[in-house]
């Protein structure tokens, strides 16, 4: 039997209107009297959602803003109520979906693990047993006796989900909020959900915009549009999906400047970056292990005496994945005051089938930054002849490589 069930879910908002109060004074009489009103024009956060989840599942849930992930969490955890449909809940939950949630800032940090012990039924005995590996995974034994209203942004969600994980519910749903944290307890929280998966066979529901990081963690993923699932399945196809998807919307936004993100001294000012495959053609696609050559024409106001210049590859999340720079070389030539073009050539293009940027900075001899560009030209890479589903999962760099085998 599975552990959540929802049924035909949907959630309804009235769109806020601004009126005056003459209208709202006419509009309340109407309606006492029984006679027609203006209607709201009504948003549809969740529109028929269903799907079933067993117990022990890690299923990630993505999609782009104002998709309806964090609704969708919120119905899940009991925050909220559907406009239609139902949800069906097997066991506690210990829900982590925003910052602040659950945690009372008037309490201070040990009476709030006390709190939300108890709204989880634990005995107090046993929060007691848990309460030194609570403040100590939270690294808040300095401020554990101070108001949590007092707490920062890092430190509540330290103790959020300090207290969501060590509590032994049977549900952990955890939205977008470990990125607040610093990054070596995003770490420790990362450790700790593999352990209370991989261990403990904890039933979990993640929201990440870090689409690697469900990859890795989750073992079915769904990708929400508009309130709808538009796919239920295996991480790597529907984050594969979700990456198409937000290449079509870069793609679109690239054609404004302002989806660029260029900083300039002056000195130098970018005309243009193209991609270019073997043929010298300009392309948008590539695939990957093929030769590629990128074109970068920039002007410059004045002279500049062996410059370091850098070309890079980074993902549509910002993760870079390499910078190709000529500062090893001991003779770098001179950029002269006008027009300028430079060429880097790649021999066997190291990507795997993705979307991807390209990166373009300009430093002086003194590795002053002139020029610093990126979010240009997003391509994609296809796998070519080999078909991705044979590809391994993990890993953004294809490295070619010969095997020997010595077999018994």
């Amino acid at each position: 039997m599975p552990i959540i069930e929802v049924k035909h879910i949907s959630k309804e908002y009235d769109l806020g209107t601004m009126t005056s109060l003459k209208d709202n004074v006419r509009h309340t009489l109407a309606k006492l009297q029984g006679k027609d009103t203006w209607q709201r024009e009504r948003f549809k956060a969740l529109d028929d959602i269903n799907f079933t989840i067993e117990e022990g599942e890690v299923v990630g849930i993505i999609g782009h803003n104002g998709a309806g992930k964090s609704t969708l969490l919120k119905h899940l955890a009991n925050i909220t109520k559907p406009t239609r449909g139902e949800i069906i809940v097997r066991g506690s939950i210990a829900p982590l979906i925003e910052v602040g949630a659950g945690v009372n800032p008037e309490l201070t940090g040990r009476e709030n693990i006390f709190l939300n012990g108890a709204i989880l039924g634990v005995p107090k005995k046993v929060i007691q047993s848990k309460l030194d590996e609570i403040i100590d995974f939270s690294e808040l034994e300095q401020f554990i006796d101070t108001p949590v209203k007092r707490y920062s942004s890092g430190m509540t969600v330290k103790l959020g989900f300090s207290i969501a994980t060590s509590m032994d519910a049977d549900i952990l749903i955890i939205d977008e909020v470990l990125a607040v944290g610093d990054l070596a307890f995003q770490r420790k929280c990362f450790d700790r959900m593999e352990n209370l998966i991989k261990q403990k066979g904890r039933t979990v529901l993640l929201v990440s915009h870090n689409i690697r990081q469900i990859e890795r963690i989750c073992k079915r993923v769904l990708l929400l549009d508009h309130g709808k699932i538009l796919i239920d399945g295996d991480p790597a196809e529907t984050c594969e999906e979700f990456y198409r998807q937000n290449n079509k919307k870069i793609t679109k936004q690239s054609a404004t400047a302002s989806s660029h993100n260029i900083r300039s001294s002056g000195e130098i000012n970018l005309n243009s970056t193209t991609l270019h495959d073997k043929s010298g053609k300009e392309v948008s696609e590539l695939t990957m292990g093929t030769p590629a050559t990128i074109r970068c024409i920039f002007e410059a106001a004045c002279d500049v005496k062996q410059p370091e210049i850098v070309v890079g590859f980074h993902t549509t999340d910002f993760f870079y994945v390499a910078s190709m720079g000529n500062i090893h070389m001991p003779e770098r030539p001179d950029i002269g005051k006008g027009t300028n073009t430079v060429e880097c050539n790649i021999e066997s293009l190291p990507l795997m089938p993705g979307t991807y940027a390209l990166r373009f900075a300009i430093l002086d001899n003194a590795r002053n930054e002139l020029l610093h560009a990126e979010q240009l030209n997003p391509f994609t890479v296809h796998s070519g002849d080999i078909p991705q589903a044979k590809l391994p999962v993990l890993g953004i760099i294809h490295i070619p490589v010969d095997w020997s085998y010595n077999l018994t």
